[in-house]
């Protein structure tokens, strides 16, 4: 099978295809972010890197079988600004249709976010198929849904795997990185009040992002999005970036090793040389849950 994946990351549909076992003869890569190349070429050297998508060319290229992507997705999103397809992120969607048109793939994959009804009209006009929405909560230990446009014959209607929780995915131990008290507090400013109400977290009116609640057998993310002033009850909260948990000691960054075990990315897999923990916490904000794809790809199989 000769794959073609655009706006690549660091592979995770490479990571998917090699964890069902399914042959792959070439894999092609349109990638510009010199971090996750590098990322890839450790784990995958074979990978051809062609470089800037709007300049990948199907007469360049073999009989591609398998065409991938999930293009730059600010343009879409339901969080921000609501930009739309004139905003420069969003047009490379179209190179997606323009590569799909050229290389003529048996199958094709594009992910993207939650976006307005419009914006998804448009993208599933251009593809010819009606996307289906999946939530990683149902594969993984984050909640974290996504739209897919594939003609791949997978089972849409599935039964959930047995839920697999945030304590899953911990190191049982983390002696380093720990957050200081200071730092704390500025973070988390007018989110927690007294020790007294340390129960008790008040949101601000610009909190967004990721929360991590208590369940009785464990903990699981869950993404959400603006949401005004009140006050909710939870032990763990994030306003940041990356997810902050709750050890029953400090509360801390998810570290980068328990981040890909988040996307169910093989441990280790974004540590190679040179790359910073900020780096990979990015490019894996950035990749796709690799089960996910597993699960789409097993109609390949």
């Amino acid at each position: 099978m000769n794959v073609l994946s655009l706006f690549d990351g660091i592979s995770c549909g490479h990571i998917a295809l090699e964890k069902l076992g399914i042959k792959v003869d070439k894999y092609f890569a349109s990638e510009i972010d010199k971090n996750a190349i590098k990322v890839t070429q450790h784990n995958f050297p074979e990978t051809i890197q062609l470089g800037d998508v709007t300049g990948v060319r199907a007469t360049d290229l073999p009989k591609i079988d398998l065409l991938i992507g999930g293009s730059p997705c600010q343009g879409f999103s339901l969080s921000g600004k609501q930009l739309n397809f004139d905003d420069p992120r969003s047009k490379l969607f179209f190179e997606f249709v323009r590569l799909l048109k050229e290389t003529k793939p048996k199958h094709f994959l594009l992910e993207n976010v939650k976006m307005k009804k419009e914006y998804q009209d448009i993208i599933t006009e251009f593809l010819g198929v009606e996307p289906v929405f999946i939530n990683s909560k149902d594969l993984s230990a984050q909640s974290r849904g996504r739209w897919y446009w594939t003609n791949i014959p997978f089972e849409r209607e599935y039964k959930k795997k047995k839920e697999v929780y945030l304590k899953d995915v911990l190191e049982p131990y983390y002696d380093s990185g720990t957050i200081s008290d200071d730092e704390i507090q500025n973070q988390l400013t007018n989110l927690l009040s007294t020790s007294k109400y340390r129960d008790t977290f008040k949101w601000k009116r610009d909190t967004q992002n990721r929360v991590l609640v208590t369940r009785p057998d464990g903990l699981k993310i869950q993404r959400i999005g603006r949401i005004g002033e009140g006050v909710h009850k939870s032990e763990i909260i994030t306003v940041l970036t990356q997810p902050f948990v709750f050890d029953g000691k400090e509360i801390r960054k998810v570290n980068p090793l328990e981040a890909e075990r988040l996307q169910t990315v093989p441990d280790g897999y974004t540590a190679v040389n040179g790359t910073t923990d900020n780096m990979r916490y990015k490019m894996l904000g950035n990749g796709w849950t690799v089960d996910v794809i597993a699960h789409i790809f097993g109609g390949l199989a």
